[in-house]
């Protein structure tokens, strides 16, 4: 594009309209306006260090004033496409939104806003006996929300772990019915920030050592016979995991806040059964 062509361009881009930046007679403010679930590739690291290439859907909301008449959608796609190409030089990690929302609000001009990350996170893990090692997935979202001038962030991750019936060890003469569960974490972290990072890590490591036993992706038939009879010795109700979390979550100083919860996809109902605990952690302040 030449001189001519430059100048033409940008003479036509300052004659259109800025219709969202119109006034609005409706006096009603918007609580969330935004984009939601766009598919990014973006990096993140855990304590381990390694950055690890992921797919994130994405999304952003801003509280948009009763005056103006919309927002600037293009601006939040931007940003999304900025997080992605920045997160290949410096990965993101618990605690990365606290600048991406100070950003957010920026661009937009908003005094309020919000980010969501979705994603798979992979650890590899050693079978218990032949240690051949395999790829465990977990579904984590991160979200980062700006409110009354205060920054918080969320962490929550679904765990996939074993679940064995202590009432169905007790009474039968042998065996015990067991079955997959999924346990979900979810941890609100809140300003001022404790100086000891978290990570993904720690919270799928709590809920994993308070199953009856962990998941892996390949077992060869000396770690299945190790994980079933390590499951039959350590039997949890969905009610004992969530209270087993809480209480070492409950102890956490990093957290003001936490929901802890289990579902155990029944092997011989045709329900699942459910248990959750909510707690503000006063132990943060």
């Amino acid at each position: 594009m030449n001189a001519k062509e430059v100048k033409h361009s940008t003479h036509v881009v300052a004659m259109m309209p800025d219709v969202q930046s119109e006034h609005d007679t409706r006096r009603l403010p918007i609580d969330r306006v935004g984009v939601k679930r766009l598919r990014y590739p973006i990096h993140f690291v855990d304590r381990d260090g390694a950055a690890q290439a992921t797919v994130a859907a994405c999304s952003a909301y801003i509280m948009l004033s009763a005056q103006q008449k919309g927002t600037h959608m293009s601006r939040l796609v931007t940003l999304f496409e900025e997080m992605s190409e920045k997160s290949a030089k410096k990965p993101l990690k618990i605690g990365a939104l606290r600048d991406w929302s100070a950003l957010l609000l920026k661009r937009l001009g908003a005094t309020a806003g919000e980010l969501h990350l979705e994603f798979d996170f992979f650890a590899r893990k050693k079978a218990p006996v032949s240690s051949i090692e395999s790829t465990m997935n977990y579904l984590v979202r991160l979200s980062g929300e700006v409110k009354d001038g205060r920054y918080g962030e969320r962490v929550e991750v679904d765990i996939p772990v074993t679940s064995l019936c202590p009432c169905s060890k007790r009474i039968s003469d042998y065996g015990a019915h067991n079955q997959r569960s999924v346990v979900t974490l979810g941890v609100m972290l809140e300003e001022p920030m404790s100086d000891e990072p978290l990570f993904v890590m720690d919270l799928i490591r709590v809920a994993e050592e308070e199953a009856s036993s962990e998941l892996f992706a390949i077992l060869k038939r000396a770690d299945e016979k190790y994980v079933t009879e390590y499951a039959h010795d350590h039997p949890n109700f969905v009610e004992d995991m969530v209270r087993g979390i809480a209480q070492r979550l409950a102890a956490d100083k990093r957290l003001a806040s936490f929901s802890v919860e289990a579902e155990n996809f029944e092997s011989i109902h045709n329900h699942s059964a459910y248990a959750q605990i909510l707690i503000q952690n006063d132990s943060s302040r």
